[in-house]
């Protein structure tokens, strides 16, 4: 090709501004809801943690903290690592004012997608956890749903609303209850917000799975299925990665962060989920492709044994047929999902950034972007940068 099409991240991610949630929830709400605050810590003598713990007023070094209810957090360089050299790839922690501004304001993250070549982008919470989980947790849940709907407002009137739609509103929802949840889906869609995320493992948050026999979740489902909202699930998003063996190395977890997704996956296509909502559609976050050709046979001929298989009785068809238009997998850099793409449909296959995490291949996406193209197709190449993207969400 001549000229490589600019792409759209489908998984990139903001550092939440400190004044989401003070400029939006009621003047009796600032000093209770989400807010930053400059004050000292300690570190933990684990070399392998290197905890930092709020200390307030204590002797020591002063940072940003965000404190919300029993929570203080600060923000580790790997969240916000954008124009860091890699050996400063740390979990130590990172004020505002030493990060690239690119990572919290939107004007910022204009410039740096310009950079890159990237032409629209879908940005996971931070503060929130994946999928709204601090919320989840909250003890005033009056509270906490206020603080939903404020996040969701920043995130499409500010985030996104000047950005002449190259910023995708993402939005949370209130996991403790699917009908406020399926409620601020209809708020957000009638705004134009076409995604929501999600917990790819709602058990381990203490939440009824998706096989619930009360259909828990059929308010929130039915109400993507019918404002055309993507459920997007973040790698990690279940609060649980993959369970190595005591003392494996880091990078035995790093690898293997597809695994929850995996599950995931299966557990949907064998769920009748898809069936009772025709045009649900989800999406596999960070979480690369390659297991994906395994996954749809397996299952596939664990159907072909329908007598033992035990899948739900709406299943009536081979599950990998529910894949196409419905279920995306994204990726970065992933050659072997990309040499088996026909197993996966190259209309399922959605590219990502992953700014500014550490995963990041910003500002040097078009190095993938022309190894990509060496394997794929104009036509292809054009899908899964951009079209596959543009179908997913709705976008014109």
């Amino acid at each position: 090709m001549n000229e490589l099409p600019w792409h759209i991240s489908v998984d990139d991610h903001v550092v939440e501004p400190p004044s989401v949630w003070t400029d939006r929830l009621p003047a009796k709400d600032c000093e209770r809801g989400p807010r930053v605050v400059q004050d000292t810590c300690r570190t933990t003598n684990d070399p392998e943690t290197r905890a930092v713990i709020y200390d307030k007023g204590a002797e020591g070094p002063v940072m940003d903290w965000w404190l919300y209810e029993d929570m203080a957090k600060i923000i580790p360089k790997v969240v916000a690592c954008a124009g860091i050299p890699v050996e400063e790839h740390t979990i130590d922690p990172i004020a505002y004012a030493e990060m690239r501004p690119g990572c919290y304001d939107p004007v910022a993250r204009l410039a740096d997608m310009d950079v890159n070549h990237t032409e629209r982008s879908l940005c996971f919470p931070y503060i929130t956890r994946f999928a709204g989980q601090l919320f989840l947790d909250a003890k005033d849940k009056e509270l906490a749903l206020r603080c939903v709907r404020a996040y969701n407002d920043w995130m499409i009137d500010e985030w996104c609303g000047g950005s002449g739609g190259r910023l995708i509103p993402l939005c949370i929802v209130p996991l403790w209850d699917p009908v406020a949840a399926a409620a601020e889906v209809r708020r957000n869609a009638a705004r134009g917000c076409r995604a929501i995320t999600f917990t790819e493992m709602p058990h381990h948050l203490g939440l009824p799975s998706i096989h619930d026999p009360r259909r828990h979740w059929d308010p929130l489902f039915e109400a993507c299925n019918d404002t055309g909202t993507v459920v997007c699930m973040h790698i990690g998003s279940g609060s649980k990665m993959a369970e190595v063996s005591p003392f494996a190395p880091r990078a035995a977890n790093t690898a293997l962060t597809f695994a929850c997704a995996q599950t995931s996956l299966v557990e949907w296509l064998v769920s009748g989920v898809l069936v009772r909502f025709p045009k649900l559609k989800i999406a596999y976050s960070e979480s690369q492709i390659g297991w994906m050709p395994f996954i749809l046979e397996r299952l596939d001929k664990v159907f072909a044994h329908s007598a033992y298989a035990g899948m739900d009785p709406l299943i009536t068809e081979p599950p990998s047929t529910y894949v196409p238009g419905r279920v995306y997998g994204c990726f970065f850099d992933d050659e072997t999902g990309i040499a088996n793409r026909d197993a996966i449909g190259i209309t399922q296959m959605v590219f990502e950034v992953d700014y500014p995490h550490q995963d990041t291949t910003w500002p040097y996406t078009n190095k993938l972007v022309e190894k990509m193209a060496e394997q794929l197709t104009e036509y292809e190449l054009e899908r899964v940068l951009r079209r596959n993207a543009l179908d997913m969400l709705g976008i014109d």
